[in-house]
């Protein structure tokens, strides 16, 4: 990934910034990514991914729709031209047994993953991008570090 080296910070402390850093990392996008989403609740996490799928459909000049938490049915799918999108939110979840009816790694070459509330996850596949969305400043400002 192009967007920023690894370890480095990047400034989402405006829904703007946010935005920007969704639009950005679109352009670098392919089938078979793998995203972590890691933080807080609240830290943005859900309205980045809201940001990233709907600049992809603008790109793919389809229909923009509304980007909702997966939280209580744990997976939405999105299909954006050739591209599936699968957006999980494992919060819910309380043993890794839970995780098997999901299938997430299978058939992983023809979607791109993001994945809320990961933790969960003791088989993780070998290419993972982690995003660390953290608060500082006393909850003034936000920022996102990427790890591989």
């Amino acid at each position: 990934m192009h967007i920023a080296t690894k370890g480095s910070k990047i400034d989402i402390s405006s829904e703007k910034k946010l935005e920007e850093f969704a639009n950005n990392l679109s352009f670098e996008l392919k089938k078979g990514d793998i995203f972590f989403l890691i933080g807080e609740m609240g830290v943005g996490k859900t309205t980045f991914v809201k940001y990233l799928i709907n600049n992809l459909q603008r790109m793919s000049k389809t229909n923009l729709t509304e980007v909702t938490s997966p939280t209580f049915n744990i997976m939405n799918e999105y299909n954006i031209g050739s591209l599936l999108i699968k957006h999980c939110d494992l919060y819910r979840l309380k043993s890794p047994n839970e995780l098997e009816n999901l299938n997430l790694f299978d058939e992983n070459d023809k979607a791109i993953l993001l994945i809320e509330w990961p933790q969960i996850i003791k088989k993780k596949p070998n290419s993972v991008t982690k995003l660390y969305f953290e608060y500082e400043n006393e909850y003034q400002n936000r920022s996102i570090k990427i790890s591989n």
